[in-house]
């Protein structure tokens, strides 16, 4: 068989021409040596496509499997995925658009560098795609993209691309006959020849091995038992912030109308991480600092804070008790439509129909919907980038939440809570921590003295281990440094009950003891059975019996460990249950050498 993968995108984030067939649809529709094709779609958590998998016959009878992952967004959501996709490949396939300038710089800036990494200086044969016929385009207009659309990818930067994967260039300028099947796949069909060629010689050469001792067959060794699947847990980082939103929990500012008649309740720290308009607001940057004058009189100009004055200083270690800021919205109708926008906003930043339609429904006047979603716009605007935007997509206003709530954390700037562990300080927020985290919601709004108090303790953990467990709460991610520390991460999530982190941590603690060589595991100092007794201690099953099968895969290693005696009657029962290789097997690998050695022949499976 022949397994290909294929990253990117063909038609570019701003193609018209979605319904276009990408270029692997393409080649196995025209190709004459590829018959019946069937195809499946792998979903993502949030239920978009992460990649479709086909499976066809080549050459005759030599089975094609193609996973084509139209996103690079499976190398954020899904490194391990990644790997495995990488890992089983024998040819990849790297697509993008020369009229899409961003999605290049970003595959070159991002993505490349973890493809070298997961390939981990592999032959596997590399093909780099560029499709397009280039074109001088109108400049893009979303408020918040910074890129410049005139610009198209040259040649001479998908060559320099290529030469850093040590990869195959090709130019497609259409996805015609000619350069989907004769260009594209000639191309291709040479690597799948290359890769048949080389698994054919690599069975020939086993094969031989294999038959040079006929007297008696050496006893079959049964695979060891499946060990149990751990399952990720599907990301609610957007729905908690939205939560926090409907609850209305630690809020600390009040948006009023001029009549002061109704007020919304919101929180700074959230606000200010999609909005530099925002921070201009609540001092978090001074109006030196904003660097353009549309963000500080469109401050001005719309709220007034009602200290007096229209930028106040950050205040810093204000108790919980103090009442939210009030902010004034001097424009009535955007006032009206606040409540919408807020949801907007905390609910990811990247419904923008949505938001639209749900503003129309509501002012039902075409020049006042516009007049508030232009207002929407400059809001969210990067400082020093036009706002003249006529179409303002959802794939263009994403992932706000995952990289800016990041500019806050481990910071003081409107900080209300401070921990102390370990003679050390970390500022946090209290509106992050009560919505990512249901311990520290009781925690901050219970009849305890940490609902009333700035400064809390901290016990039971280390600082970096808490640290790495608020960077998760901040941005929905973590990257443990080695399976101790994950550990302790995992213990950490346990003790406030944050599931989702449990189970990453996990699955990290298997995938790298997974990957460890026997000679590794023999001489590492690393205790699995001290890792199996901490799993059990605090609850986490899922890794305790995948620790139990580990030992018992391996049980030719373990058994000769000092830690091996350190397991209860139960474990040890467990193991020798399912240990691998049986003593079964052991004893007719026994008689099978004694025979060997006393009709003195030589063999080489010995």
């Amino acid at each position: 068989s022949v397994n290909i993968v294929a990253f990117g995108n063909e038609r570019g984030g701003f193609s018209e021409d979605n319904q276009q067939p990408s270029l692997i649809w393409s080649y196995l529709g025209r190709s004459a040596l590829i018959s019946q094709i069937d195809s499946s779609l792998s979903a993502s958590h949030v239920g978009n496509p992460v990649f479709t998998e086909y499976q066809t016959c080549v050459f005759g009878n030599v089975r094609l499997v193609v996973h084509d992952c139209p996103v690079w967004d499976l190398f954020d959501s899904d490194w391990y995925t990644s790997c495995r996709l990488i890992g089983g490949a024998d040819i990849i396939v790297i697509k993008y658009s020369v009229n899409d300038k961003t999605s290049f710089q970003e595959l070159k800036d991002s993505y490349v560098p973890m493809v070298k990494k997961a390939l981990n200086y592999s032959s596997v044969p590399v093909i780099i795609s560029a499709i397009g016929a280039r074109k001088n385009g109108v400049p893009c207009t979303c408020p918040l993209c910074a890129s410049d659309r005139r610009s198209c990818v040259t040649t001479l930067e998908g060559v320099q691309l290529a030469k850093e994967l040590g990869a195959t260039y090709l130019e497609l300028h259409t996805l015609n006959d000619f350069y989907v099947q004769k260009y594209f796949g000639g191309v291709l069909e040479y690597f799948m020849i290359q890769s048949l060629n080389q698994k054919s010689s690599e069975k020939m050469k086993k094969s031989k091995k294999m038959q040079k001792c006929h007297r008696v067959q050496p006893p079959h060794l049964e695979q060891p038992e499946k060990m149990p699947i751990l399952k990720g847990e599907t990301s609610h980082y957007n729905a908690d912030l939205h939560n926090l939103l409907c609850c209305c929990q630690c809020a600390d500012v009040a948006f009023y109308p001029e009549d002061l008649s109704t007020a919304v309740e919101a929180h700074k720290i959230i606000l200010c991480s999609v909005s530099h308009l925002f921070m201009l607001l609540f001092g978090v940057k001074s109006p030196s600092d904003a660097h353009d004058a549309s963000i500080v009189q469109l401050a001005q100009s719309l709220f007034v804070v009602e200290a007096g004055d229209p930028f106040p200083l950050s205040r810093q270690g204000v108790p919980p008790c103090v009442p939210p800021v009030r902010v004034v919205v001097k424009d009535s109708v955007f006032c009206s439509c606040l409540p919408d926008i807020l949801h907007f906003i905390y609910s990811g930043a990247f419904q923008w129909e949505r938001l639209e339609e749900d503003i129309k429904k509501k002012l039902k006047d075409t020049d006042k919907t516009e007049h508030v979603l232009e207002k929407v716009k400059c809001i969210l605007k990067t400082p020093g980038k036009l706002n003249t935007v006529k179409d303002c997509k959802s794939h263009q206003i994403k992932r706000l939440y995952n990289t800016s709530l990041r500019l806050f954390f481990n910071t003081p700037v409107l900080a209300d809570v401070i921990f102390k562990i370990q003679g050390a300080t970390v500022p946090a927020h209290r509106a992050v921590l009560v919505a990512r985290c249901e311990v520290m919601a009781a925690m901050f709004n219970g009849n305890y003295l940490e609902a009333k108090n700035i400064l809390v303790p901290v016990y039971g953990v280390s600082k970096d281990t808490f640290l790495s467990f608020l960077e998760y709460l901040y941005t929905d991610s973590c990257c443990p440094a080695s399976i101790l520390q994950a550990m302790s991460l995992l213990i950490c999530a346990e003790m406030y009950q944050v599931m989702r982190l449990q189970h990453i941590c996990e699955l990290y603690i298997i995938t790298q003891l997974q990957s460890m060589p026997s000679r590794e595991l023999a001489s590492t100092n690393l205790s699995i059975v001290s890792l199996l007794k901490k799993a059990k201690f605090h609850n986490s099953d899922c890794l305790s019996t995948w620790l139990l099968h580990f030992i018992a895969t391996n049980y030719l290693i373990f058994s000769q460990k000092p830690e091996f005696q350190e397991l209860s009657v139960e474990e040890r029962n467990f193991v020798e249950m399912r240990r691998w290789p049986s003593n079964l097997y052991l004893k007719q690998l026994a008689d099978y050498r004694n025979y060997i050695h006393s009709q003195k022949c030589h063999c080489t499976v010995m």
